[in-house]
């Protein structure tokens, strides 16, 4: 609530002089309760808590004109921005609560070819249409609510060219969620301090806008990632060895490029992405647990099509698609890449032999792929499938506490395995340290 913060007078009550005896005194503390209640901060609601529900959507028209229609228990104000190739419209929203049917988005219509909704950063939801040919934004407002008709968000497509619609995402431009500066090269930073204990980055795959895979129930990927790497979180910061970073520790999406980014900002000793894909095709065939590596060339072709949908997550939410930075040829870089090659191979073969004896693996379970989250050049990085949505025993199992509990004890184990070479070369040299 506002207060106002003039003076407050009373021009009718006599008020003792300060310190005037006992009177003085109660009129003082009286005073000081006044100011306490007129400047004391007033509570602020969180920025991400939802400004706004979302109840129903649908899509209409042809695909010559499309009107795409959002209610809501509230008027907001919103943005709307293009991306191309692909082609999508973005629909930058405050926090909301999406209530809406269990299947909204699945399908379009007309210009639209599907769309999708979610949170998108603290305090920001996105909507995101999939349009299948340039369009030009015709129409957008915000009807309010008139008696039993709820507010109304309304978009209206029509058909346009690519120049224009090019000329568009010049002009609504926006720098991508969660940007940062490329850091620098190993090479650069070599002054980085003494690290007591090794930096270990947790990336729970998906989350927020983008859900990832969906199972068979519906078990949404982005959930069961991040329950795993609690837990795994949990068990290597209860053994005191390690020091722990998350890429995400709640529902929020970051880009692909920014977890990399978090992993070599942290210098982190080891990168260990996580998620739980599905297939296209043989999905009563393929399941249980699998360890990527990164190639330029997939090593079958499921690894190949796991690491498309992979890639896919920030066209998914609605991303700009920037470039990949042109390589680097100092030397230090081009070992730096070689050594990592080196750690990150070594350690997805202790986490596969660990995996053997607590969940079932798929054949040939050390796979390897050009997955973007693992392309920092100087962190030895691995992707984790810990199974497939896709494949209905798997989904029961992703979701059991035990399961869990068992594969993130397999994974620990690998981490400790992969480490103890290190640990081992430090005890001398403390206990050196010590005696002098």
């Amino acid at each position: 609530m506002y207060r106002s913060r003039r003076p407050l007078t009373h021009p009718q009550v006599s008020v003792p002089r300060p310190f005037d005896g006992r009177f003085g005194a109660l009129a003082m503390l009286f005073a000081v309760f006044l100011l306490t209640l007129v400047f004391a901060p007033q509570p602020v609601a969180a920025a991400s808590q939802p400004v706004a529900a979302a109840t129903d959507a649908r899509i209409a028209g042809d695909e010559t004109r499309t009107r795409f229609v959002l209610d809501l228990d509230t008027p907001i104000t919103f943005s709307v921005s293009k991306l191309a190739d692909p082609y999508r419209l973005i629909i930058d929203l405050p926090a909301m609560d999406f209530r809406l049917p269990p299947r909204a988005g699945e399908e379009g219509r007309g210009l639209i070819k599907a769309w999708r909704y979610g949170s998108f950063a603290p305090g920001k939801s996105r909507i995101v249409l999939d349009v299948g040919e340039p369009v030009d934004l015709d129409k957008s407002f915000v009807l309010p609510a008139v008696e039993d008709q709820p507010a109304r968000l309304v978009l209206d497509l029509v058909k346009s060219d690519r120049t224009t619609f090019l000329a568009a995402v010049e002009a609504t431009r926006q720098p991508a969620a969660g940007a940062d500066p490329v850091a620098a090269p190993k090479g650069d930073r070599l002054d980085t301090g003494a690290k007591t204990k090794p930096v270990i980055v947790l990336d729970a795959g998906h989350g927020g806008l983008d859900t990832g895979a969906v199972g068979v129930h519906g078990t949404l990927e982005k959930a069961v990632v991040l329950e795993f790497t609690r837990e795994l979180q949990r068990k290597l910061e209860a053994t005191g060895r390690y020091t722990i970073h998350m890429t995400r520790d709640s529902d929020t999406f970051v880009p692909l490029r920014k977890r990399v980014t978090i992993g070599r900002e942290k210098s982190a000793d080891l990168f260990i992405s996580v998620h739980a894909d599905s297939v296209r095709s043989g999905k009563d065939i393929v399941r249980g647990a699998t360890v990527y590596t990164l190639s330029d060339r997939a090593s079958d072709d499921v690894a190949a099509q796991i690491a498309e949908s992979e890639n896919l997550s920030d066209v998914i939410a609605g991303v700009e698609l920037s470039a990949e930075p042109a390589e680097v040829t100092d030397i230090l870089i081009d070992l730096a890449r070689r050594e990592t090659k080196v750690f990150s191979i070594h350690f997805a073969r202790t986490l596969v032999e660990e995996l053997k004896s607590a969940v079932k693996l798929i054949n040939n379970p050390h796979r390897s792929a050009g997955f973007l989250v693992l392309k920092a050049h100087d962190v030895p990085s691995v992707l984790v499938e810990l199974g497939y949505l896709s494949n209905e025993h798997d989904e029961k199992l992703l979701i059991s506490p035990e399961w869990r509990e068992r594969t993130a004890t397999a994974v620990a184990e690998a981490v400790d395995a992969f480490f103890q070479p290190r640990f081992a070369m430090e005890k001398p040299a403390a206990a050196q340290a010590t005696a002098q």
